[in-house]
């Protein structure tokens, strides 16, 4: 399977110990790392992308932002 985003194996485990924990804690059930992982997967192919946008978005709306002040500054 291709993952959307590459994530280190480092950040992976990171974050699937984060769903583990958010299920003990807010659900009260405990879940196993291959739950965690596919559950992680889901989110990162389904949200990922729609917020990766718009990070992009906000970026690009940024940097015209302050291109417009250097314009408006030349001489």
């Amino acid at each position: 399977m291709n993952e959307p985003f590459a994530l280190s194996a480092e950040v992976k485990h990171e974050m699937t110990d984060q769903i583990q924990h958010y299920f003990f804690n807010e659900h009260d059930e405990e879940i196993g790392q291959l739950k965690a992982t596919l559950i992680l997967d889901f989110f990162l192919k389904q949200i990922a992308p729609a917020v990766y946008n718009q990070g992009i978005s906000d970026a690009h709306q940024f940097l015209t932002d302050k291109l417009e002040d250097l314009f408006t500054i030349q001489k």
